[in-house]
């Protein structure tokens, strides 16, 4: 997957109003390989629409958007299924991880169904639980539940991330560390990693920055050069 194409999109909702200013509603937009964009909003203003629809949960928009030179919409159920199995993996605020398994064995069986998966060993290392490996998420604190949950996104190894709040759960450092990972993924592997996000602090390390503001993106910018994550404070 070398670009996520959005042509002319619209929420169904907008359809019926006269005019709809946005950059990126009614916009011709590509989302490329290796770039990482973040999605700056506040919460409940509706920020996951355009993540929902690029992973397929949604439907209801007018316009195009493509994977490549495909519509997805014309994409069957099988097809949905084996690009969520080997390209797509989303990040999602309430991390879905098995209760009846290890934080090591919520990684493997996910990596079970895919083409290139990485070591989940490593990969839960790099998130900070080399420690934690045999812990049932009962006796892991929320923030070390989402590590668990960013490790196997992130050990998909996907050609497209989306990450809802990645950091939410956790403390400065950890979240810090995990946000230098997901950059560093980004540039190492080629992969195209969206961030959705309320810290306006985050946007100097994305390649490109969607503003959304009233339920609308207001504000679309891109950074020639962005910044290590371990230059930013906040």
């Amino acid at each position: 997957m070398n670009s996520i194409h959005l042509q002319q999109t619209l929420p169904q909702v907008f359809a019926d109003r006269n005019s709809v200013t946005s950059d990126i509603w009614h916009q011709d937009l590509i989302f490329r390989k290796g770039e990482m964009c973040l999605i700056e909003a506040a919460s409940g203003t509706g920020k996951s629409s355009l993540c929902s629809y690029i992973y397929g949960y949604r439907n209801d928009y007018q316009g195009i958007i493509n994977f490549d030179e495909t519509n997805i919409k014309a994409y069957s159920v099988k097809q949905w299924v084996d690009l969520r199995k080997h390209s797509l993996s989303m990040l999602f605020q309430d991390l879905r991880i098995f209760t009846e398994l290890t934080a090591l064995e919520n990684v493997e069986l996910a990596l079970q169904i895919c083409k290139n998966p990485l070591d989940a060993r490593t990969v839960l290392e790099e998130v900070g639980l080399r420690e934690r490996l045999t812990n049932f998420p009962a006796q892991l604190s929320g923030g070390e539940q989402q590590r668990v949950s960013i490790a196997r996104a992130l050990a998909k190894n996907p050609k497209l991330l989306l990450c809802d709040e990645p950091t939410g759960a956790l403390d400065y450092q950890t979240g810090k560390a995990i946000l230098k990972l997901l950059q560093d993924t980004c540039r190492e592997r080629g992969m195209t990693v969206i961030v959705i996000t309320h810290n306006s602090a985050l946007t100097p390390m994305a390649d490109r920055v969607i503003k959304i503001k009233n339920g609308k993106v207001s504000r679309m910018t891109e950074n020639a050069h962005p910044t290590p994550v371990e230059e930013i404070e906040w």
